[in-house]
């Protein structure tokens, strides 16, 4: 994650907030930033495999 995306995350939350707030809202963006990656490079699988790879749970 870039420094600007982490100050803009800060930036979003109310002027007081808890530390575990914050955690957990960087944590959520960089995963849908490294979804959005993977998503560009193609790396995807489609819903008919996933509902394969389901049935074997």
């Amino acid at each position: 994650m870039k420094r600007d995306k982490a100050i803009d995350t800060v930036k979003e939350l109310p002027k007081e907030f808890e530390l575990d707030a914050l955690l957990e809202r960087l944590i959520f963006v960089e995963k849908v930033e490294q979804g959005l990656a993977q998503l560009k490079k193609g790396k995807t699988t489609s819903h008919e495999k996933v509902k394969e790879m389901a049935k074997k749970w």
